[in-house]
């Protein structure tokens, strides 16, 4: 039975790995972007956390009323706003699957950020799924400074050969890309280097089929 799957992204460029990822099933995807929340966020002083938690909040309940099965939310930073809201529907944060990942890592890691601005929260939500499994994590966090604005101006390409620049050096840690907008960049230097390198949406695909019980295309 086909899946109805509403996504919020906070970039357009989101789009294209979800529906790539998610090609081989039998789902419906409805995409609702607002690169404009994000911008507010890291730019507007006055505009406030709960303002931004309501807009979020707002966007998620109105994603609902559309009649989606499941609602998938690609963007780190809402997934921090947005906390526990009790729905209908299950909504699958993308960096859940990711973190479950990382954590089967017993080897110091290096965690791979371009937005700065999304540090904090994906790093304390880390460390609060981490405390929850009884792990204990060795991590380096590193931004790849002034890339995050390439992609937010529509230069993809102009993106990815800095992030793929950045990947390719010996880091001599395990490396994870915290971001969807890097899973492309990342995969190259994989296929590239053989080196693997964790990204958030292998994890994702495998939890959703199981999640919500998806079933491939005929």
């Amino acid at each position: 039975m086909k899946k109805r799957i509403g996504c919020l992204h906070a970039h357009y460029s989101n789009i294209d790995y979800i529906e790539i990822a998610l090609s081989a099933y039998d789902v419906e995807l409805s995409h609702f972007v607002d690169p404009g929340l994000m911008k507010r966020v890291m730019n507007d002083p006055d505009f406030t956390d709960s303002e931004a938690q309501k807009k979020v909040k707002d966007q998620v309940e109105w994603i609902e009323q559309t009649g989606v099965d499941a609602i998938l939310i690609t963007c780190t930073n809402y997934i921090a706003l947005v906390g526990e809201l009790s729905l209908k529907v299950p909504i699958i944060k993308i960096d859940e699957p990711y973190f479950e990942a990382i954590c089967g890592v017993d080897q110091p890691q290096m965690m791979v950020f371009t937005n700065p601005d999304t540090v904090s929260g994906t790093f304390e939500r880390l460390q609060q799924y981490a405390q929850s499994k009884q792990k204990t994590l060795h991590i380096e966090v590193q931004v790849i400074e002034n890339t995050f604005q390439l992609i937010m101006s529509g230069k993809k390409e102009e993106y990815e050969r800095e992030v793929i620049q950045f990947l390719k050096k010996d880091h001599q840690r395990v490396v994870s890309v915290a971001q969807l907008s890097m899973v492309g960049a990342a995969r190259q230097v994989e296929h590239e280097t053989s080196q693997p390198i964790i990204n958030p949406l292998n994890a994702l695909v495998t939890s959703m089929v199981i999640q919500l019980n998806l079933e491939t295309k005929e």
